[in-house]
C-alpha cells in the first residue's frame, strides 16, 4: 500500500511540474492529391491488394545447386515485379519449420491477375511452394514501401 501511495505522489509531481520545453502541436496532415494519384489511394488513403502467402509446397528442391539457382530466380523475379509496379511488399516468415514460407502483397484487386504473376516464380514453378490467395484492402502508403526500402539499404548485402 505504501508503494502505490509513493507511485500516486510521484505521478501527481510529474503531472505539476513545469515542462523543459514547450510542447509543440503538429499541424494536421495536409492531403497530397498527387501522391494519392500515386498510390491509388480512395477517399480513405486505401486501397485493394492481392495478399498471397506462400507455404511450402510438395517438391521441395533438395540439391543445393539447384536450390541455389531456384532461390535467385525467385528473388530477380521479385525484384522485376517490384520495379514494374506491382509488388508492393514481399518477405519471408521467420518462424523455422512453419509451413508458412513468405508473403506477396500485389498492387492488384484482381485474383486472377496475382496467380498470372505469381506462376512467373521459380519456387512455384518448381513446387518449393504454393500459394494462397486473399483480397486485401490496405493502405495506400504500402505502395512507398520499396522506394522507402531502397533508402535504408546501406549496401549490398
Amino acid at each position: 500500500m505504501r508503494r502505490l501511495q509513493v507511485l500516486m505522489l510521484a505521478a501527481a509531481a510529474i503531472g505539476t511540474a513545469p515542462a523543459a520545453e514547450p510542447v509543440v502541436q503538429s499541424a494536421a496532415p495536409v492531403y497530397d492529391a498527387a501522391l494519392a494519384q500515386r498510390t491509388g489511394a480512395d477517399e480513405r488513403g486505401m486501397r485493394r491488394y492481392v495478399l498471397v502467402i506462400l507455404r511450402t509446397g510438395p517438391t521441395p528442391v533438395k540439391d543445393a545447386d539447384a536450390r541455389k539457382a531456384m532461390f535467385a530466380g525467385h528473388m530477380a523475379n521479385i525484384q522485376r515485379l517490384a520495379k514494374e509496379g506491382k509488388l508492393a511488399l514481399a518477405g519471408p516468415f521467420g518462424d523455422a519449420g512453419g509451413d508458412w514460407r513468405g508473403l506477396f502483397v500485389f498492387a492488384t484487386a484482381d485474383i486472377e491477375e496475382a496467380k498470372a504473376l505469381v506462376a512467373t516464380d521459380p519456387v512455384i514453378q518448381q513446387g518449393e511452394m504454393v500459394a494462397d490467395y486473399h483480397s486485401w484492402y490496405g493502405s495506400a502508403a504500402t505502395m512507398l514501401t520499396g522506394e522507402l526500402h531502397e533508402k535504408l539499404v546501406r549496401g549490398t548485402p
